[in-house]
């Protein structure tokens, strides 16, 4: 048994569910109000105790199992899902070696010691002299009281070891200091505190644990302005984003993630009910955070500083204009790298340019209107560098016209899909007043090729699963026959698309782990970068790697492309015809469950119930239609 079996068989969904909606037992199974979105009229939110499902047949449309409520509800990942609920089971995910045990523990302590120093610092700021400085800064950038506890804001004092000897009283080592960043050695031997006379700023992970702190000036004569923990076992910057602890429910609600530069850019909007926000506290973006983003959204918005991004870091930006411009400064991000991120990650990612001399915290507080316009206003990022360019130059001269198409053709050809790509090149000849075809021409016309991939291991097909298989176990064969070949998705969705069904999705499988690893390997064949095994395997979440991953002689299957006629192709597709046929049946049995309840007077969620069933029965024809036609016999 996997642990993600051992967890549903301990965990009851219906305890679960209830601990956040009312539920009405009726019959066999549970209604109740969607907790994710306005409903007070409608019980369109039902728990399936027999299948340990639930699913919203209202607003929301969706379900899944305590793992899918749970990461909806919680707003995590699959991973924090898991070892969440395996807490709560009473299940032992993996087994740590006493190395890597002591380094959890040790790390699990600098992360309490980083915790002490939060609080230390919340009450010099609250009930000290000093302090008031730093809170009227606070006040003065118009933050209530509420919105300095949430994000646990204080203040540093002016001296060189009022921490320290705090910490030494509560038994805390300098060594330990050291290793949280709390602290700096001196050239003269001992330390002295690194945070002195700021307001400071907990930063923590995703999982909200404390990570390090950030430090702002309150005199504006001291450097640096901002001052962060040094790279701790901890704390690494690269791999953190500012802020996303208290977003990330949010941005998966909205499915948009705002990117801002400073911390008080994520803090006020948050208290000016914009939760979305995150920032890279002043670095520019790495593929870590991206990865870390497209967990809970792929719109990505930069609201970007006009004197840093805006106009001049997108210019120095660019490969090509390092080479033809004459800028000063760091680089906040690299607009080539965007796109390049945009293709693999199959992100959309916008850029909205700030008015000149204002923060997002105070066009936030000052005019929620217009932060959610200047939001909602966002261009394409290819747009953004092409207009960007020409507000800088004579759009006349000619040679002008030459550089800039120098600069942004490139990032054109960086754009996966062909329309996207003509659409670009249309606005650029408009812009330019140049004809097309001549950009056309200029174009680099680079295919991105996606690296060929062949299974290692050719050995006899396994059996197709048997009727009396369990459905999990269905699934489970499923995710194994794409784990070994990505591409035998393509497959399958040729046939399925000749038969007028939608393609592959991971709504085909209910289990949340099995969904998770079909996102993956989707993922894995959208990018060009990676083989899309080694994508996946790069990726998946350690708890499952064991049991999916070292596929056995009995779990591996050959290569389905060389034998078209072979029994395998044949034993591949009714497994996954078998398996959407599966979905629709379950459905099926839900719509009819509902009609009872609406016939009840219980339930107004689907006025439309009638015409979904006819629809789902006619889908079931057609797949037992591919069934026959493929010599299966009907499930």
């Amino acid at each position: 048994m996997t642990a993600v079996d051992e967890i549903k068989a301990r965990l009851d969904i219906v305890d679960v569910v209830s601990e956040t909606v009312n539920l009405r037992h009726s019959g066999k199974n549970y209604t109740g109000f969607c907790p994710f979105h306005t409903n007070t009229k409608t019980p369109a939110f039902v728990v399936f105790p027999d299948t340990q499902t639930w699913r919203c047949f209202g607003q929301c449309n969706e379900g899944g199992d305590v793992f899918n409520f749970v990461m909806k509800r919680e707003g995590w990942d699959f991973p924090e899902a898991l070892r969440n609920l395996a807490d709560r089971a009473g299940v032992t995910l993996q087994e740590y070696t006493p190395e890597q045990q002591e380094k959890v523990e040790e790390n699990e302590h600098l992360r309490e010691i980083l915790s002490m120093a939060v609080t230390y610092f919340q009450h010099q700021l609250r009930n000290t002299s000093a302090g008031k400085e730093a809170l009227e800064y606070l006040y003065g950038r118009k933050l209530t009281n509420e919105t300095v506890d949430a994000f646990a804001l204080g203040y540093a004092p002016d001296s060189w070891d009022a921490l320290t000897e705090y910490m030494k009283s509560r038994e805390i080592s300098e060594e330990n200091l050291l290793k949280a960043g709390l602290v700096s050695e001196r050239d003269s031997g001992g330390v002295y505190d690194r945070f002195r006379h700021r307001l400071v700023i907990p930063i923590r992970d995703h999982r909200g644990r404390m990570a390090g702190f950030g430090g702002r000036v309150l005199n504006p004569d001291d450097v640096p302005k901002y001052l962060n923990s040094p790279k701790t076992d901890v704390f690494d910057k690269g791999r953190l984003l500012y802020g996303l602890d208290m977003a990330r429910r949010e941005i998966r609600s909205n499915d948009q993630v705002v990117i801002v530069e400073g911390y008080l850019d994520v803090i006020g909007p948050y208290q000016a009910g914009f939760k979305n926000c995150v920032s890279p506290m002043g670095t520019a973006l790495t593929e870590d955070q991206f990865r870390l983003i497209k967990r809970y959204s792929r719109r990505i918005i930069l609201a970007l500083d006009p004197d840093a991004a805006g106009q001049k870091a997108t210019l120095r930006g660019l490969q090509t204009a390092r080479q033809t411009l004459d800028r000063e400064g760091d680089v906040i991000f690299d607009a080539r790298g965007l796109m390049q991120v945009e293709g693999r990650l199959k992100a959309d990612i916008r850029v909205t340019t700030l008015p000149d001399g204002l923060d997002p915290d105070e066009i936030a507080l000052d005019d929620p209107e217009r932060w959610a316009e200047l939001v909602e206003s966002a261009k394409p990022v290819v747009i953004h560098v092409m207009e960007t360019l020409a507000e800088r130059v004579d759009i006349d001269d000619p040679k002008a016209k030459e550089k800039i198409a120098n600069q942004v053709l490139p990032l054109i050809e960086d754009v996966r899909g062909s329309v996207e790509r003509e659409a670009y090149r249309q606005r650029l000849a408009r812009l330019l007043k140049v004809d097309e075809r001549a950009l056309v021409r200029r174009a680099s016309g680079r295919p991105m090729r996606r690296r060929s991939f062949r299974p290692r291991v050719e050995v006899p097909p396994a059996e197709a699963p048997t009727q009396a298989a369990s459905h999990r176990l269905l699934e489970e064969n499923c995710i194994k026959a794409l784990l070994f070949d990505p591409t035998l998705i393509h497959f399958i969705d040729r046939i399925f698309r000749g038969h007028e069904l939608a393609c592959l999705h991971q709504d085909d499988f209910t289990q949340t782990d099995f969904r998770e690893i079909f996102r993956l390997i989707k993922e894995g064949l959208d990018q060009d970068m990676e083989n899309p095994v080694d994508f996946v395997r790069q990726r998946i979440p350690e708890e499952m790697t064991e049991e999916l991953l070292n596929l056995s002689e009995a779990d591996t299957f050959p290569d389905w492309r060389f034998q078209p006629n072979a029994p395998i192709l044949e034993s591949l597709l009714k497994m996954f015809i078998r398996l959407r046929r599966i979905w629709i049946d379950e459905s099926l049995d839900q719509l009819v469950f509902l009609q009872s309840q609406e016939n009840e007077g219980a339930s107004e969620a689907a006025p439309d119930l009638q015409k979904i069933a006819v629809d789902y029965v006619r889908v079931r024809a057609k797949l037992d239609q591919a069934l026959q036609r493929n010599g299966s016999q009907k499930k």
